[in-house]
């Protein structure tokens, strides 16, 4: 295995590392496998590099020592309405968890934030009365509604 990053997010997984490293890359465009790690033919593999959306990631098949927390997420900024729709149902299908404010537990136990592009601006606005009121409407929401979100932000 050759190491292909100097810094590389490690997720933590007992037995379905690399199944879920395959889900995660169908996800988000510019997302592969970079490498596997097998040292015992026939088990499982121990290490798998992928990159997600660019970013540098790797699970480690380590056992039934450590779970996953939603003290540590991956975050999505998508881009519209549609690639939220796309993301959520991805994530919540097959045993994953909606949670509040855009997040979703996958059905591995990962922890996700599902963000809109345009929240972030709506939150660092100005206008402290429009990012209260989009701040609000975030605040109800499970999976997140662009158009309600910019209704709220508007007034």
């Amino acid at each position: 295995m050759a190491y292909t990053s100097k810094v590389r997010t490690c997720l933590w997984f007992n037995g379905q590392g690399e199944e879920a490293a395959e889900f995660y890359t169908t996800l988000l465009p510019d997302s592969h496998i970079e490498s596997r790690s097998y040292p015992e033919p026939g088990k499982p593999a121990l290490v798998v590099e992928f990159t997600l959306a660019g970013a540098p990631y790797m699970v480690l098949n380590g056992g039934p020592m450590f779970e996953h927390s939603p003290a540590a997420s991956i975050s999505v900024l998508a881009d519209d309405q549609s690639e939220i729709d796309r993301l959520w149902d991805a994530l919540t299908k097959d045993g994953g968890k909606e949670s509040m404010c855009g997040w979703v537990v996958d059905r591995f136990g990962v922890s996700w934030q599902v963000v809109p592009s345009v929240l972030p601006s709506m939150m660092e606005s100005d206008d402290k009365e429009a990012a209260g009121r989009a701040r609000a409407a975030m605040m109800k929401m499970k999976k997140f509604d662009i158009a309600a979100l910019e209704a709220a932000f508007r007034g």
